[in-house]
């Protein structure tokens, strides 16, 4: 998707060539929800000169009820007009926005304004672009009359089916149109391993525009899918005994000569900047664990036996590792990460990986030799000897691993990650003190 390039008087003449009546001011909060302020046309000149004001106190993880009044800034790169209107009374557009305090100043509690403080990091460091290529996964489930959620699959496909096994595809088919009516370049859409689950790849972008792309992806499918009666969930693990949904995160870094990772005299045409990033990855995995597998649910997912990653490793001819080494090579030379799943918030997930491959950049952190192996029929005393560690098994034992890594504390700032961490325990807490039906099932009769 190609990041455009607008003006004032741009959106101005497109505003009124396209009938637009209302304006969708999008933002996003600690835990990834989409939020947006809408307002009608006649506020656009507010929009333009950053003066459309909200309740920041109404918004998890931002700030205090006496610090409330905070302020838009629009990136006009972003403009997008929607392709459905308000019931046929003109046109919707929508323009991400950066979050500002009264003085001005960038909020350090926006998510975005965090990813944009680290890409400065990476400009520091010599590097001019990070590349991210997500590949994010969904359940669609049927709705009943009341237009609620089920748990009933709307298909018994798996890997690769077509109708009529494949019930959704009508329905991906209208995502991937809307998409492309909307700007995206989609790569690829098909239906998953698991029964009612999907994949929809696009194109690239530079780490905020992907970041932004997948918040606008997740809008459109949830919309294009309740259209088709049915609900789209981008839930890690919704159902027990099938695989979960992961959205891996295919990254490679750029300087002034190119692509950083590719050296055709390389060991596997990898430079040595390559090998110190995935370095990075491995060494703070754990750490950045919490980020990018943020919710409960996200560690019923990360289980042997569902081709999610469980272990730090990583290899180039096998899918059990946590990084993988795609065959491409010159520019489109990457790591793919496959552990992060689409509860993430992307502009936290995608700034806490940065961070750890710039570290692992700049104190030259050397990975441990390949795992060429499937690691997941290794006994645990060959995964020791090959120097490879879990994954942490559950949201608390994450947030732990996060608390103690400065590197990424760093990759969140200070107020980001205090709220996180404080909220991602509450979290913790609430689920355990549940009881579940499996524990019903398993023990009343026992006890």
């Amino acid at each position: 998707m190609a990041k455009a390039t607008y003006s004032k008087d741009d959106i101005r003449q497109i505003a009124k060539d396209e009938n637009v009546q209302f304006l969708r001011l999008m933002f996003t909060d600690l835990f990834g929800t989409i939020k947006n302020v809408e307002v009608p046309i006649n506020q656009l000149e507010e929009l333009l000169d950053n003066k459309i004001m909200f309740d920041g106190s109404s918004i998890d993880g931002f700030v205090r009820i006496e610090e409330s009044d905070m302020y838009l800034y629009p990136d006009l790169s972003t403009w997008m007009i929607f392709p459905w209107n308000a019931d046929n009374k003109g046109k919707i557009a929508r323009v991400i926005c950066e979050v500002h305090t009264t003085d001005g100043k960038p909020f350090a509690g926006d998510p975005r304004n965090n990813l944009i403080r680290v890409l400065g990091d990476m400009r520091k460091a010599g590097f001019t672009d990070f590349n991210i290529g997500p590949e994010p996964e969904f359940f669609l489930f049927k709705l009943d009359d009341k237009g609620n959620p089920t748990t009933d699959l709307n298909d018994k496909g798996s890997y690769f089916d077509m109708a009529p096994m494949d019930l959704g595809e009508n329905c991906r088919r209208d995502i991937v149109l809307t998409l492309e009516e909307m700007g995206f370049e989609v790569e690829a859409a098909h239906h998953e391993e698991a029964p009612g689950q999907h994949e929809i790849d696009f194109k690239y972008a530079d780490a905020l525009a992907a970041a932004d792309n997948i918040q606008t992806f997740k809008l459109v499918v949830k919309s294009v899918a309740r259209k088709h009666g049915l609900y789209a969930t981008f839930m890690p693990k919704p159902l027990y005994g099938i695989n979960g949904s992961g959205m891996h995160i295919n990254m490679s870094l750029f300087h002034d000569q190119g692509n950083a990772f590719y050296d055709k005299d390389g060991e596997r045409e990898l430079s040595q900047d390559a090998y110190f990033f995935l370095g990075g990855l491995l060494k703070h995995a754990r750490s950045y664990t919490a980020i990018c597998n943020p919710i409960v649910n996200s560690y019923k997912r990360l289980v042997p036996g569902y081709e999610a990653p469980v272990y730090v490793a990583w290899s180039s001819s096998n899918r059990s590792p946590l990084v993988r080494v795609p065959n491409s090579r010159g520019v489109g030379t990457r790591l793919e990460l496959r552990s992060v799943d689409p509860a993430a918030n992307p502009y936290l997930a995608i700034a806490a990986v940065l961070e750890a491959g710039l570290d692992g950049l700049k104190n030259k952190i050397k990975p441990e030799d390949a795992v060429d192996r499937n690691i997941y029929r290794m006994d645990t005393d060959e995964r020791k000897e090959n120097h490879i560690t879990n994954l942490p098994d559950s949201l608390h034992n994450a947030l732990k691993d996060l608390a103690a890594d400065d590197v990424i504390r760093n990759a969140m700032g200070d107020r980001l990650c205090k709220n996180f961490i404080e909220a991602k325990n509450l979290e913790y807490d609430s689920y355990r003190t549940q009881v579940s039906e499996w524990e019903r099932d398993t023990y009343l009769p026992l006890y």
